[in-house]
């Protein structure tokens, strides 16, 4: 079973067998506005705990999206790339943006639950 995870960074990570889907909250695409452009990870780049790991830009600002824990790119979002908007329409769904391989799961530890990220945003 998947857990999920959420970082101050408005992050979202579903994890399983090892492996975190990592993806911007609702919050952050309705904060950005209508993605034009989405920059994705090659895989096997191994990302440190708050590296950029992926740009995204919006008709409001371009934004970095940063590595919530140590990690390596397993995969990356292609679609995205034809259709960033998907980010928009389904944040925390078909729009993540990668995945990765976990270098040590006790990072997870220090992230949100679904509660605490919502009283984190207000």
């Amino acid at each position: 079973m998947a857990t999920i995870y959420f970082t101050s960074d408005h992050e979202w990570l579903r994890v399983e067998g090892g492996i975190a889907t990592v993806g911007i909250t609702d919050y952050a695409q309705e904060q950005l506005g209508d993605l034009v452009f989405v920059e994705l990870p090659e895989t096997g780049k191994k990302l440190t705990k708050g590296d950029t790991a992926v740009v995204v830009e919006s008709v409001k600002a371009a934004s970095d999206v940063y590595a919530p824990v140590d990690g390596e790119i397993t995969d990356a979002n292609g679609t995205l790339s034809s259709d960033p908007s998907l980010v928009n329409s389904a944040a925390t769904g078909a729009g993540w943006l990668w995945k990765m391989k976990l270098a040590d799961e006790s990072q997870l530890a220090g992230l949100m639950d679904e509660a605490a990220y919502k009283a984190h945003i207000g």
